[in-house]
């Protein structure tokens, strides 16, 4: 289908935020299907670090992608290559068979920092086009048909909590199970009102340690342990920590959160050592010195670190974390909250 004409008379915006994560990997199927008896949660949290998505006008027949960070790629419709830098963007083009359009992609975090930039890009991406076609967003279909295109071309088995976290916003634990014809997901909001999210962000703070990620590598040596059977009754001590860690945050006990947030990583350390860089050790060390639970985002091995805690706690973090953090060109504390909308269009 032909964009062009559409986009020059009216161009299309469409934003959606990032996350940072407890208990990911659980919202991969390998793992939560042959779990479910142990119904596999994941807790994440949105933030206001948003990916804008703008469609242009572009020539008849051809595709253009261009994103901070990114070589910006033109390919004609039917031969832009899926396993691309950018070959989710063009793979979601696809769907639409849309061509005569530039995805303009315009992101708030830092490349590759592990906070689920492709996938609230795709939502964003999704959101737009269903917006210039008029047709009605409904965030979870929206949510699935992200994962759904992202999991074809991935060439790894990927999860769905990115999705959800960019479509829905807030602060959830999401539940991982089957329905009568396909995968479902069950969405518990942690907290019940805006006020106690306002608060909640005096007891978190996230960080970008300077080297980026590549999300694969780390997840694939998960999946591949967890399918040999050497790794499953971790994933099982991981799924009873992510549901206390939820409690926990529900409560307002920082400290008890930032316990099990601790036991997490220390687990996920035990199977993959590189799951944190040679700064992000030192960061955890010093997270659990000030009572302060840490632990990477997403997939880890480089991207982001976030803490949780006490607000007294995380204000000695933040200072000791920025110690580390001086002498890596481009780390830095991110100026970041809790975003509560999901999916925006503009």
């Amino acid at each position: 289908m032909n964009f062009k004409k559409n986009l020059e008379k009216n161009h299309i915006q469409a934003s959606a935020p990032c996350r940072v994560d407890s208990g990911g990997t659980l919202d991969i199927s390998t793992i939560y299907l042959p779990l479910h008896h142990l119904s596999p949660v994941s807790f994440n949290i949105a933030l206001d670090l948003r990916t804008k998505v703008s469609l242009l006008p572009w020539e008849k027949g051809y595709v253009k992608v261009s994103s901070k960070g990114f070589e910006s790629a033109v390919f004609k419709n039917d031969e832009a290559p899926f396993n691309h830098p950018m070959g989710l963007m063009f793979a979601l083009a696809k769907y639409f068979d849309a061509h005569g359009v530039h995805i303009k992609i315009e992101s708030s975090s830092p490349p590759r920092s592990a906070l689920g930039g492709s996938s609230s890009a795709a939502v964003a991406i999704l959101s737009a086009f269903y917006k210039a076609l008029d047709r009605k967003i409904n965030p979870e279909q929206i949510a699935w048909l992200a994962h759904y295109i992202e999991s074809s071309v991935a060439g790894v088995p990927c999860g769905m909590q990115d999705q959800l976290a960019a479509a829905f916003g807030g602060v959830n634990q999401w539940t991982w199970k089957m329905g009568d014809r396909s995968p479902e997901f069950e969405q518990r909001p942690v907290f019940e009102n805006e006020a106690d999210i306002k608060d909640f962000n005096d007891n978190i703070l996230i960080a970008y340690c300077g080297i980026p990620h590549v999300s694969k590598d780390i997840n694939k040596q998960w999946i591949e342990s967890f399918v040999r059977g050497e790794t499953r009754s971790i994933f099982k001590k991981i799924i009873d920590l992510t549901k206390e860690f939820s409690k926990a945050v529900k409560s307002r006990n920082f400290r008890q959160a930032a316990k099990l947030m601790n036991q997490e990583t220390k687990l996920r350390l035990q199977m993959t050592p590189d799951v944190l860089d040679k700064a992000g050790k030192k960061m955890f060390e010093k997270a659990m010195n000030c009572d302060c639970g840490a632990r990477f985002t997403g997939a880890g091995g480089g991207g982001c670190l976030w803490a949780i805690g006490e607000a007294m706690d995380i204000d000695k973090l933040k200072f000791l974390w920025q110690t580390i953090l001086t002498p890596i060109k481009t780390a830095k504390i991110l100026d970041t909250k809790i975003e509560n909308k999901g999916i925006m269009t503009g």
